[in-house]
């Protein structure tokens, strides 16, 4: 079974900074894609941003000027950089790697951005 565990979320002042991380249980180049989620209360969840096996990068149009993806296929691990948060982006971010027909989830992140 494969295994999606997301860290590195918190609470960071307006205009702060986080970097969220994703590791899996194998790697991560088995995984035709991987990306990162969010579910803010009371609204669906959405895309936030996704890398695909052979390292392409999609974000969002409502974050591409301050989120970045990132990989490390050594340590088998995604990375979301979070600049410049806004109070709006408050959620929990989920991880999700995708093969085949299979979509594999953690169990979240909460950021909270608040002063």
């Amino acid at each position: 079974q494969v295994q999606v565990v997301e860290s590195g979320g918190g609470l960071v002042q307006p205009g702060g900074s986080l970097r969220l991380s994703c590791q899996t249980s194998e790697n991560i180049i088995n995984f035709s894609a991987m990306g990162w989620y969010r579910q803010a209360p009371g609204k669906q969840l959405e895309r936030v941003a996704t890398i695909s096996i052979i390292g392409s990068t999609d974000v969002a149009d409502s974050v591409k000027d301050r989120f970045t993806i990132s990989r490390d296929i050594a340590r088998n691990t995604v990375y979301l950089q979070l600049n410049g948060l806004k109070p709006e982006d408050t959620a929990i971010y989920y991880c999700n790697a995708e093969k085949r027909t299979t979509n594999y989830w953690g169990q979240g992140t909460q950021v909270t951005v608040s002063s």
